[in-house]
């Protein structure tokens, strides 16, 4: 089965989603399918046997893709589209496998191409309108509100991300089979080919007056008195909230390190203003973008993780990241969370800045509890979130598509 990839983000990339392309990708081909990815003109190529990358041009010169919608988004999707026809005339593809808005030009061209079509839902489209404040236009999100009720219904196959949007696309359609739960749950380390495609090179390497600042930060402190974040700086994330809330923390356990890992310059510089503003800089390091290896290596350094966000249904992947590291891990108790994580194999605090810093002091001022949290949660992922997991409910997708 050949199967054509509609991913409108820089893949490969670590500034956001296009991590479950690559995943989708090679579990595809790995499953014995050809595929082809259609993508954007920036990020860093990959090698997945069986796989062919196709980009739209760059346009370099409009800046780097950010995440969430925007304007620079539906420029290159014009081109997404016209590529996609491109292809399809070309080639004789039996499934299409359109991730996030792609779905959109795809279910209508799937009547004229006649191939099967899967839809990859990463979240509601309309939602993150709201989410990102892209536009207050009502019309605009009831637009988006009929189109993705329109794909859902069109689609072959839909596969939700999570238990929330697997329960939402549900609302959407009468037929509950077409819906897969695949959770974006593996994070095997990307097999790239070294080549930067556009302006945007993927990891940011780590500078050697960084890496001796790092080291010596760690140095004084002990692992275990070490509180890890790993990923985006986006409002979403909560990061203003996390520093503040470990500002609480550091009163009452001065040993205490706060260990940020990822975000942009900009964001790293107000994340450091923040926390000298609160008097804790020297307790809290931000070491910027780093490699995925060198981000998994000094989460597994760390004595707890916090995920911070305070709203949202999306599962983020550094979840089930935590859960197999054997690292211990606070969460807020929102959605997000709680579809994955229990009382029994993470703490759950609040939302305010007080419940979230009482969390990370549990953690850290109880090593053993800290422990046994951690090894429940690597069982709980083996169960239910593993790559063998993983493969076979992709398998299921594809047998029924196919």
């Amino acid at each position: 089965m050949k199967v054509l990839v509609v991913a409108p983000q820089p893949f490969f990339s670590w500034r956001g989603t296009p991590f479950s392309v690559y995943y989708r990708t090679a579990a595809i081909c790995e499953l014995g399918h050809e595929a082809d990815v259609l993508t954007y003109g920036q990020g860093l190529d990959v090698n997945i046997p069986g796989c062919r990358i196709v980009r739209i041009p760059a346009f370099r010169w409009m800046g780097t893709v950010k995440t969430g919608p925007s304007a620079f988004k539906l420029f290159l999707d014009a081109f997404m589209v016209l590529w996609t026809i491109g292809l399809l005339i070309r080639h004789r593809y039996q499934v299409v496998h359109a991730h996030e808005e792609a779905v959109f030009w795809c279910r209508w061209l799937k009547p004229v191409f006649r191939f099967r079509l899967i839809y990859d839902m990463h979240s509601s489209l309309p939602q993150q309108l709201h989410n990102f404040e892209f536009t207050r236009i009502r019309f605009i999100h009831w637009l988006f509100e009929k189109l993705e009720t329109s794909a859902v219904r069109a689609s072959d196959a839909v596969i939700a991300i999570c238990p929330a949007l697997r329960d939402y696309a549900h609302t959407l359609t009468d037929d509950h089979d077409k819906i897969f739960l695949i959770e974006n749950s593996i994070f095997e380390p990307v097999r790239t080919s070294g080549t930067a495609a556009g302006s945007s090179a993927g990891s940011t390497s780590t500078s050697p007056e960084m890496k001796l600042a790092l080291e010596a930060w760690l140095d004084a402190r002990s692992a275990e008195s070490v509180i890890a974040y790993a990923g985006t700086l986006e409002v979403y994330q909560g990061i203003d909230k996390l520093i503040e809330s470990f500002a609480l923390v550091a009163r009452q356990m001065p040993e205490a390190g706060l260990l940020i890992i990822g975000g942009q310059p900009a964001q790293v510089e107000s994340c450091r203003g923040l926390a000298e503003t609160l008097g804790v800089s020297g307790q809290v390091f931000l070491t910027g973008q780093l490699s995925q290896e060198d981000a998994q290596r000094l989460v597994g350094l760390a004595g707890a993780c916090v995920s911070p966000r305070f709203s949202g249904d999306n599962t983020p992947l550094k979840i089930y990241q935590l859960m197999a590291s054997g690292v211990s891990m606070v969460a807020t108790r929102i959605e997000s969370h709680t579809q994955v994580l229990n009382d029994d194999i993470a703490t759950l605090t609040g939302v305010s800045t007080e419940e979230l810093a009482a969390g990370m002091l549990e953690l850290l001022r109880q090593p053993e509890l800290a422990r046994g949290k951690a090894e429940r949660a690597q069982a709980w992922y083996e169960k239910y979130y593993s790559r063998g997991v993983y493969m076979g409910k992709m398998r299921a997708m594809l047998a029924r598509v196919s």
